[in-house]
């Protein structure tokens, strides 16, 4: 998945993984929150902003929405960051409003899509120019697939040679 700020700003490429969805929604203007994790280097405060500038919903836009029922989660763990989507949810009384200090009754639903996305590389162009950050660590999907391929491959190559040892073991006996 590649997120940029087009024309002329930065791009991320991210492989997407555990992707769990759960309804298709039509949200407009959740709330962000992001993990302390954000702040620690350059590369998760670019990535941060970015999402910001993509999730986000102007405050005088036509379709934003004078209040706010989902909140948008962001963490970081083992350099991946894991996306939540989140309903809020009040209790129903027998009045609309609710109560002053009547935030303690509100909870946090997860209703989804959750998914984790793994940044490969960040581009100061959109999507070309000099790369800002490659992650070390990132083995694409081809190269896994290929090493199981491989492994799969000396399995066989094991029983073949067993069956052939097994014929010699025959005759000689």
């Amino acid at each position: 998945m590649w997120m940029a700020k087009s024309p002329s700003g930065q791009s991320v490429k991210f492989l997407v993984n555990a992707v769990h969805t759960m309804e298709e929604l039509k949200l407009t203007g959740p709330f962000l929150t992001f993990s302390s994790n954000f702040e620690k280097d350059a590369h998760w405060k670019l990535l941060k902003e970015m999402i910001i500038q993509i999730f986000g919903t102007l405050k005088e836009h036509r379709k934003s929405k004078l209040y706010h029922d989902h909140i948008f989660v962001f963490s970081i763990v083992d350099d991946h960051i894991w996306f939540r989507n989140y309903q809020i949810s009040v209790p129903h009384n027998e009045s609309d409003k609710m109560a002053r200090g009547g935030l303690n009754k509100m909870t946090l639903i997860e209703v989804g899509p959750r998914f984790c996305l793994n940044p490969i590389k960040i581009f100061i162009g959109s999507f070309k120019g000099p790369t800002l950050y490659e992650n070390p660590f990132y083995v694409s999907p081809n190269q896994i697939r290929a090493l199981e391929k491989k492994q799969k491959a000396g399995k066989y190559a094991k029983k073949v040679k067993a069956k052939i040892r097994r014929k010699m073991h025959e005759l000689s006996n």
